[in-house]
């Protein structure tokens, strides 16, 4: 069963423009996730799908595999020009957020197996414990609420679940009963490319939070959890800080 991760770039960033090529490190930030994503033990193949020339060569430079697509809406529909044009043979596509330089590649293994183990799932996630009331109130960051068979049932902006007879303090940090979704999804290939030929749904433009779009139509999403979060790359702060903690870690 061909597993292939896939890595949407786009060169465009509204709060920091240009942040895949910044290069700081020595290295740039689309290399940084590539060799993360690449020490996956479950990825059969590793492909980065950009619109941008200028991610492409830097792909191209470093050794890496890139795919120029065409414009899209979403990193999701990206990865289905991948599947239909380059990526024929894979049964399972994954996507990896490519701002995220740190991902642990042992979080995509345990997606991947979370999928495959779930035959009756379309695609899965990952989510992590909430553990700060800040994290839980700030709109950035979703939320997702689970059946008792850990397939997903919403997807928020919003706290969810709301505790009507407790305050949220009470419940923080050790017994949270909220969960903090992660960007990393795994798809089935048939799927996918289904997904994508259908518009935005109601509840996916009111949140506008994509993954709505799958639930809505009536697919099962598996949720698996992680003991820590990713993180993400999405302001100049946010940069410096990583910058610094690979420093750090290289002296």
């Amino acid at each position: 069963m061909p597993v292939c991760g896939v890595i949407p770039a786009r060169l465009e960033s509204s709060r920091l423009p240009g942040k895949l090529l910044l290069s700081e490190t020595g290295q740039t930030l689309i290399q940084h996730t590539w060799e993360a994503a690449a020490r996956s033990e479950r990825l059969d193949r590793l492909i980065v799908a950009t619109d941008s020339l200028e991610i492409l060569e830097a792909v191209h430079g470093f050794g890496g595999k890139a795919f120029l697509t065409g414009e899209h809406p979403s990193g999701t529909d990206r990865i289905a020009e991948v599947a239909e044009k380059e990526l024929l043979d894979a049964d399972i596509l994954v996507n990896i957020q490519g701002d995220e330089p740190e991902i642990a590649p042992e979080f995509i293994d345990q997606l991947i197996d979370l999928l495959e183990s779930s035959p009756e799932a379309e695609m899965a996630t990952l989510a992590t414990p909430i553990r700060s009331l800040e994290q839980l109130q700030d709109s950035s960051c979703t939320k997702v609420v689970c059946r008792q068979d850990g397939s997903a049932l919403y997807f928020s902006r919003l706290p969810i679940p709301f505790t009507r007879d407790v305050a949220p303090e009470t419940l923080l940090p050790e017994q949270s009963p909220w969960l903090l979704h992660l960007g990393l999804y795994a798809y089935r290939r048939p799927f996918l490319l289904e997904l994508t030929k259908v518009s935005p749904t109601p509840l996916e433009q009111l949140e506008k939070l994509e993954q709505l779009r799958a639930l809505e139509t009536g697919a099962k999403i598996q949720v698996g959890t992680v003991a820590h979060p990713t993180v993400g790359i999405d302001t100049p702060d946010d940069y410096a800080r990583f910058v610094s903690r690979y420093q750090q870690g290289t002296n």
